[in-house]
This record gives C-alpha cells, sequence and structure tokens, in this order.
C-alpha cells in the first residue's frame, strides 16, 4: 500500500516537472516562430509589391507579357523543385502532415523543412499563386518546436505538445490573432481539450504576437467601417448567409479535390512542369488584373470596405475559386485559410448588396455580411466554426457581430454534413498519408 503510495506521488512530481519544462519551453517556442512568421509576412508583402513593380515595368515592353509569364512560371517551377527534391512534406499547406504527426500516423518532418516552407512559400506566393501564408507559417512553427524538443533532449510526448503549440503560433503570427491560434490547436489539430496542450498553446501564442508586433506593429490585419450590432429582426438574413455559405463550402472543398486529383492523373508530367504551367496561366492573369494574383489581402480589404460592384463579385469569385484550386495542386508551400476568407467576405458582400436592393428599408450594412460571409464560409469549408469566428473577430477588431457570426456558422456547418462532405483537412490528410506510403513503397 505504501509502495504504491510512493510510486504514485512520484508519477505526479515528475508529472508536474514535466509540465514545468513544458511551460518554459512553449513561450521560447512562440518566440522563434514569431519572429520567423513575421519574416516571412514581411518578406511576402516586399515580393507582392516586387511582383507588382515588374508588372508596371514590363508594361512599357513590347513583349512585356512574356517576361511576366516567363517569371511566375519560373518562380511556381523552383518551388515545387524544392519541395521534391529537398522536402515532400512541404507541399501545399502543411496543416495536414502536422495533424498526421500529431496523431502519430507520420514521423515529424526533418529541421530542413523549414527551409524549404519559407524560401518554396516566398516563391510561390510572391509569384502571385493564390495561396496563403498561414499553411507555411504553421508548419514552420511545428518544425521550430520539434527542432527545440529535440534541443533539450525532451520526450516525444513533451515534443508532441510543443509541436502543436509551435503550430498554433505559427496560426496567430500569420493572422494577428493569438486567440484563434491557442483555440486552432485544440479543436482542428487535437480536437480535444487537452491541459497541456492548451497551457503551451497559450504561452507560445502569447509570446508569438508579442515577438511579431515588434515588425508588424499592433493594428488588426484588416480596417473595417464602423458597424452597428444588427437588429433581431434581420438576424434571419444572415442564417441564409449560412446556407449559402455552406452549399459553397461544399463547393469549395468538391472542387479542391477534383482538382488534386487531375494533377495525381497527370503525374507523368514532372512536378516543376506542372507547377511551371500554372505559374504562367497566373502571369498571364496578373498581367491583366494583378489585383486578382496572390494570397488576396488586397481582394479581401477591398471588400470589406465594401469597394466591390454587386455584378462583378460573382466573377471575381469563380476565377479566384479555380485559381485557388490550381494553386493548391501544383504542390508548392502554400496555405488554404487567407484565400478562403476572400472567398467569404465576397459571399458575405454579395448577400448584403443583394439584401440591400431587395429590402432598402431595412437599413442594412452590406459589410457585415462581408465580415460575417468570411466566418460562415471558413466553418463550411474547414468545420472550425471557434477558430473562425475568433480569427474574424480579431482579424477585424470587431466584436458587434459575434451574434449573427454564431448563426451564420451554425447553418454554414449543418449543411455540409447534412450532405456527408468531409472537413477539408480530413480530406487533405488522406491524401498526404496515401503519397506518403507510395512514396515509401
Amino acid at each position: 500500500m505504501n509502495a504504491a503510495a510512493g510510486d504514485e506521488r512520484r508519477d505526479s512530481r515528475s508529472e508536474q516537472g514535466s509540465l514545468i519544462v513544458i511551460a518554459l519551453l512553449a513561450p521560447l517556442v512562440g518566440a522563434v516562430s514569431g519572429f520567423v512568421g513575421a519574416i516571412f509576412r514581411l518578406a511576402l508583402e516586399q515580393a507582392d509589391r516586387l511582383r507588382n513593380g515588374l508588372i508596371d515595368i514590363a508594361s512599357d515592353q513590347p513583349w512585356g507579357i512574356l517576361y511576366i509569364i516567363g517569371g511566375c512560371a519560373a518562380a511556381a517551377g523552383v518551388a515545387a523543385w524544392l519541395v521534391r527534391q529537398f522536402s515532400p512534406e512541404a507541399s501545399g499547406s502543411g496543416i495536414p502532415h502536422v495533424e498526421a504527426v500529431l496523431e502519430s500516423e507520420l514521423p515529424p518532418a526533418p529541421f530542413r523543412l523549414i527551409i524549404v516552407k519559407f524560401i518554396g512559400g516566398l516563391l510561390a506566393i510572391g509569384g502571385g499563386l493564390a495561396l496563403g501564408r498561414e499553411g507555411p507559417s504553421v508548419q514552420m512553427g511545428a518544425g521550430i518546436a520539434h527542432f527545440v524538443g529535440r534541443t533539450f533532449r525532451r520526450t516525444w510526448p513533451e515534443c508532441r505538445v510543443l509541436l502543436a503549440a509551435g503550430a498554433g503560433a505559427g496560426l496567430a503570427t500569420a493572422f494577428n490573432a493569438p486567440i484563434a491560434g491557442a483555440i486552432f490547436v485544440l479543436e482542428e489539430l487535437v480536437r480535444r481539450f487537452e491541459p497541456r496542450i492548451a497551457i503551451a498553446a497559450l504561452g507560445a501564442s502569447a509570446v508569438a504576437i508579442a515577438v511579431a508586433r515588434l515588425f508588424l506593429g499592433n493594428e488588426p490585419d484588416f480596417a473595417i467601417s464602423s458597424l452597428e450590432p444588427p437588429t433581431i429582426s434581420v438576424l434571419p438574413l444572415f442564417l441564409l448567409l449560412g446556407l449559402l455559405a455552406g452549399l459553397l463550402g461544399w463547393l469549395y472543398n468538391t472542387t479542391l479535390l477534383a482538382t488534386m486529383s487531375l494533377a495525381d492523373w497527370a503525374k507523368w508530367l514532372p512536378v516543376e512542369l506542372r507547377a511551371g504551367l500554372v505559374g504562367a496561366a497566373v502571369g498571364a492573369l496578373a498581367w491583366y488584373a494583378p489585383a486578382l494574383v496572390g494570397g488576396g489581402d488586397n481582394l479581401t480589404q477591398r471588400t470589406l470596405l465594401g469597394g466591390e460592384a454587386w455584378l462583378v463579385l460573382p466573377i471575381v469569385f469563380v476565377i479566384r475559386l479555380a485559381l485557388g484550386a490550381f494553386s493548391y495542386a501544383a504542390g508548392t508551400p502554400g496555405g488554404l485559410f487567407a484565400p478562403m476568407l476572400v472567398l467569404g467576405a465576397q459571399i458575405g458582400l454579395f448577400v448584403g448588396l443583394g439584401f440591400t436592393l431587395a429590402v432598402p428599408d431595412f437599413g442594412l450594412q452590406p459589410e457585415s455580411f462581408a465580415v460575417v460571409g468570411m466566418a460562415a464560409f471558413f466553418t463550411g469549408v474547414v468545420r472550425a466554426p471557434l477558430t473562425g469566428i475568433v480569427l474574424v473577430t480579431e482579424m477585424t477588431g470587431n466584436v458587434t457581430l459575434l451574434l449573427p457570426m454564431l448563426g451564420a456558422c451554425f447553418v454554414a456547418m449543418l449543411i455540409p454534413n447534412l450532405v456527408r462532405n468531409a472537413p477539408i483537412y480530413d480530406s487533405l490528410r488522406e491524401i498526404t498519408l496515401r503519397r506518403d506510403r507510395s512514396r515509401g513503397a
């Protein structure tokens, strides 16, 4: 009896000691992830400016369009080559790979993934592919965390906790959203509340944002006009927005997976050539409409301010939907969150402007629907409503739309589940595991 009690006390002290170590290492992981993520964001901003500047310069040249098409194709091709040659795990978002590692379905990626993800993501997104910065930031944060854990000789259970925290810190840095980063870890990456992971995620995300804001500033990612809380009488309109967001979320998932199947069918072509062809198409689009390519923050910002014409919104939505699917299928580093936010804002503004024309006496603010649409579409695609709501709230600095967000996300999550459409990261994780098995065969 006394021996059992002694063993229990020793186990308790060991667990407490492990938790203290995690609590000390998590801020270190957050600090490094915040620094790397902030530099990545700044580099992408410079790459966007460089791309647009080159388009302006080339517009005065007789064959300028060929220079832009060739440059974008080369950037995408080199990014795909880096992935194939040095780190196949760096392909795509990286979030499905992180989820598989946390579930012990795949081993952690080697340290070189961080370098490939940074340079490859910079080339791909900077070259105009419609991909997000958050996927690379999440996977780089997880890689940094695993490196820290191994450096300090921690056990795998401790490294797993740090890895999840590093991934959350990466997301927090990508969108200047510390609470969303921590919630994302629990709601999407591990899908259960684990106190040790919650503690580490909170610590890592808080320090990551503190470090990142030294470089990026304290302002929310998107500036929006003053929005009033909607009255109870108009809340059903937000439920209709959620219905449309859920249906289009199903369409988005289906389109993305179909495009990836098409890329698998064309695997007889070298991956660099496939990526180069996508890059060339992006370059051609950038020549005529430079605002439509890249991660899309500029589009989201303009949409949130109501700066898009009602009849133009569906056209831009279709272009960005197709561009995002083909960009992801190219096999370069890049995420899905930022492109999804573009589409969600456009859905919301389209619905808001439509309701404003149909019922002008309601005094609606179409921009409110754009903000809610971001959270609802994210929920329809990812099925992580808490992450979506908190992420959009932090990115816009607006807390007056929480009730309509809840209602819209409720419907947006219901519809895809009724039609048995799997969350996008579940489907992508299956593809990741299948490709890993085929490489090992």
